[in-house]
């Protein structure tokens, strides 16, 4: 397998790890759990999919915290496998789990965790993190794990040579795989237009949309090539902002038409690329004055799969950062973001009161059977089904 090095964006590299990544980076098959209490045939999605209780499937749409399937909401740091996290996973069969930085110690741990979390549940659970390359990388940022480590991937932008975008991705990728995650949630696809921008900035490969597309896509394949999923974010664009979803309310005034200029540019060109898209929280205001865009049907269901005919998975960011939580409580902003057409309902602040909120919605009418089974597919397959 040909690997990309490039001096100037890696500060350190060890070729033993390289050797060793390359060897556990082909992704595994599809496994059960014969620890589980319900033992699923999995064979296609659609058998799955036949075998689910409501409450499983509906639990399904959940990607949380290790501490958010005990506790509900984030408390302390889970590092490590318990019983308690087993018991919880009988009642709430969740999607996966996304880990954060404060979940990684050293590598050892890391793999024995991750493959904890792999198997608690009888459909083998999603492992996905954060890890762009640059200051967002939970991984190569942790002093512990000797990691290639990326200035930006606006620096490899800057380099115009997307070889260099595919070599990132293949060693982020190379890496991951081998710590036991099964999906990145990246690349950042966002085109970073304003100068005042304080969430995005270097993150984004440039302030050229078709740069941007092009390093995205070749990103994409680099991850492709160890077998880890990617995910481009953060829809509808989040590059032309100042505020920080984080923390508050942030506007988008460009109207639709001005978007297809630029922002939708990287996302329409991945499409065929990405295993998902994620949705941001910015509010387009000339769309959907109301919602943000993570809970808008306007701008998921209308826009994203209707007029740019998106038919993959979609899942919103981060329900408990400050722009849906100051608004919004965890069980009604977990409904409104299903109902606007994620997929995949990723950390509402207390994911207990979201999955009961959601689950009742479906129970009441409110969500359909149909539809609720049409998110479950897509997870399903996103899995490998």
């Amino acid at each position: 397998m040909k690997r990309y090095f490039f001096k100037s964006f890696i500060t350190q590299c060890t070729a033993a790890f390289l050797v060793a990544a390359s060897l556990a980076g082909c992704a595994s098959s599809p496994r059960t759990n014969p620890s589980s209490k319900h033992s699923f045939e999995l064979t296609s999605a659609e058998h799955i999919l036949s075998q689910m209780t409501t409450e499983e499937k509906v639990a399904q749409l959940f990607i949380i915290t290790p501490e958010q399937l005990v506790s509900g909401v984030i408390h302390g740091a889970q590092t490590e496998p318990n019983s308690a996290l087993a018991k919880a996973a009988e009642k709430y069969p969740v999607a996966g789990f996304i880990l954060f930085a404060r979940n990684i110690k050293n590598p050892a741990q890391t793999r024995t965790f991750t493959k904890s979390l792999s198997s608690l549940t009888p459909i083998p659970a999603i492992l996905a993190i954060d890890e762009e390359g640059g200051r967002v990388a939970r991984l190569a940022r942790n002093e512990n794990f000797f990691l290639p480590k990326f200035k930006s991937m606006g620096a490899v932008g800057k380099s115009g040579n997307i070889e260099n975008a595919r070599g990132a991705g293949q060693i982020i990728g190379s890496y991951l795989s081998t710590f036991g995650f099964t999906v990145d949630f990246a690349p950042d696809v966002d085109v970073n237009t304003n100068p005042e921008n304080i969430v995005i900035g270097d993150r984004a490969f440039g302030e050229n949309p078709q740069l941007v597309a092009d390093m995205a896509g070749a990103f994409l394949n680099g991850l492709h090539s160890t077998g880890v999923k990617g995910c481009i974010k953060h829809f509808p664009g989040h590059g032309d902002t100042k505020g920080d979803t984080h923390a508050e309310y942030v506007a988008v005034t460009k109207n639709w038409e001005e978007l297809k200029t630029c922002e939708l540019i990287p996302f329409k060109q991945n499409f065929g690329l990405t295993d998902c898209i994620m949705i941001a929280h910015v509010t387009c205001t000339a769309l959907d004055s109301v919602y943000p865009a993570s809970l808008s049907r306007k701008l998921i269901t209308d826009k994203l799969r209707g007029e740019m005919g998106y038919k993959g998975l979609i899942l919103s960011d981060a329900l408990d950062m400050g722009a849906i939580e100051k608004n919004y409580g965890s069980g009604e902003a977990s409904v409104l973001a299903f109902e606007a057409g994620n997929d995949i309902i990723l950390m509402p602040k207390d994911f207990h009161a979201g999955y009961e909120a959601v689950l009742e919605a479906v129970r009441s009418g409110r969500i359909s059977e149909e539809r609720l089974n049409e998110s479950v597919i897509r997870i399903l397959q996103l899995k490998g089904y």
